[in-house]
């Protein structure tokens, strides 16, 4: 299938705003694109692309006075298959983990796993098999959260996102992640497009989605405790510890959001979007 994506954001400040945003499609899937893929800012500056220490394709500039606008409108190549199920897949020991692999075992900023550990052992030490348990704190998450656009907060922690039962799905990952660490079991956080695609249309405005990845029997899944059903059409955009890692955008002084608009829908062969 073929997916158009892109995203319409504009910021305001009172002065040059040096800026590094993370909107490029994820190295990963830049073979699958199908249009061209360019980061357009206005008015125009010098732009320069690089990797961050996670492979994520970050973009830097300096914002000047005013409103800077910030445009992508491409199409991309996906499977069209929901998101992989292996539920024989087992946990590895910590020692035979790579070492490429360990720095997801360990809390960090939004995952703090020190205040979660006792109640992860105590709900999901019984169960074996990683997959299965894997399974176990996704269910769990996605019933102690209830999701709420109104319930954003930028600053929420896991452990914080647990006891006050609230968030959006940054905080469903943070808590999902923070639980696998827990366990021994490494836990990436993802951030990316998710269109409605073979689930019905949600009313609310689009946005960027927030998911994660676990490393069992030697390999990455996928696995989306908002949600909690396999999903089609994933477009990953930058992989990390948790949000701080993958920011959409990182001011380094004070810029206003003043507009943000995301489009992920599937199109037809001729370019005509199929979506409702």
């Amino acid at each position: 299938m073929i997916i158009r994506a892109g995203y319409d954001i504009a910021f305001d400040s009172y002065q040059e705003v040096p800026m590094v945003v993370l909107l490029s499609v994820h190295p990963s899937r830049q073979q699958d694109l199908r249009s061209e893929h360019k980061i357009e800012v206005s008015p125009r500056v010098i732009t320069r692309d690089g990797l961050d220490p996670f492979g994520n394709t970050w973009t830097r500039f300096v914002a000047p006075a005013g409103r800077i606008e910030i445009r992508n409108d491409f199409l991309i190549e996906d499977s069209g298959q929901p998101d992989e199920s292996r539920p024989a897949a087992q946990q590895w020991d910590v020692n035979n983990l790579p070492d490429e692999v360990l720095p997801f075992l360990y809390g960090s900023r939004y995952c703090d796993t020190q205040r979660l550990t006792n109640l992860a052992w105590s709900l999901f030490g019984p169960i074996a098999g990683g997959w299965r348990r894997v399974q176990a704190i996704c269910d769990y998450v996605h019933q102690r959260i209830q999701f709420g656009y109104h319930h954003a907060r930028s600053d929420r922690t896991a452990s914080e996102g647990h006891e006050e039962r609230v968030g959006v799905c940054r905080d469903f990952a943070h808590l999902a992640v923070a639980l696998c660490r827990c366990m021994n079991i490494p836990a990436r956080y993802c951030t990316g497009y998710l269109g409605d695609i073979g689930v019905p249309k949600d009313p609310a405005p689009m946005d960027f989605s927030a998911w994660f990845e676990v490393f069992l029997d030697g390999q990455w899944f996928t696995f989306d405790a908002r949600h909690n059903v396999p999903r089609i059409g994933r477009i990953v955009i930058a992989r990390g510890r948790d949000a701080a890692d993958v920011a959409i955008s990182t001011q380094f002084g004070n810029a206003a959001l003043a507009r943000f608009d995301v489009v992920t829908e599937e199109v037809g062969a001729g370019g005509l979007s199929q979506a409702a």
